[in-house]
């Protein structure tokens, strides 16, 4: 097949075959995006998503994915041995690293494991207008995914505050799952 393509034998793909980092395919443009780049498929995905499956499967997907992706975070770009404050501290300065976002704790609590985070200047809705909802679906799962994958502990986490509700930063409080729920 003189097409240039290259098929495998392998039936199914993981998140590393698409993330590992390619030594070739963006010679010129290199590894970055803009934002605005990056919101056009996001937000275009929970369109899609939400007409054709209804808004609360496509709320659920989102945090699923961020989840995944999350704990793939955690799991290839971390240090998940390190104490809790010094993993914070490595988790804020590679979110910046990478342009995701600038994260801060405000409150923690180790007897029950909940935790409010804010972040700033983040990729998914720092600058959108007034919607009058939170959409940052994506980054509740990526939190939970962190956290889960950081305290093998199951995480959940829920944004309560957002910038597309009126918010300069988005707020999220993060809790261990029920084991019921």
């Amino acid at each position: 097949m003189g097409n240039g393509h290259i098929f495998s034998d392998k039936e199914n793909f993981s998140l590393s075959d698409y993330v590992k980092p390619h030594k070739s395919g963006r010679e010129n443009l290199g590894p970055e995006l803009p934002v605005a780049i990056y919101r056009l498929l996001e937000y275009s995905l929970r369109e899609e998503l939400a007409q054709r499956l209804g808004k609360e499967e496509q709320i659920e997907i989102f945090r699923g994915a961020g989840f995944r992706a999350g704990t793939f975070f955690a799991d290839h770009y971390l240090d998940l041995t390190l104490e809790f404050s010094d993993f914070i501290a490595q988790l804020q300065r590679k979110l910046e690293e990478m342009k995701i976002g600038v994260l801060r704790v405000e409150e923690t609590d180790e007897r029950t494991g909940k935790m409010v985070f804010t972040m700033s200047e983040d990729a998914d809705c720092a600058g959108l207008p007034m919607l009058g909802e939170t959409v940052c679906n994506y980054d509740e799962g990526f939190l939970a995914g962190l956290l889960t994958a950081y305290t093998k502990r199951p995480y959940s986490a829920v944004e309560v505050n957002c910038w597309a509700t009126g918010d300069r930063v988005c707020r999220f409080q993060a809790a261990v799952q029920n084991k019921e729920g």
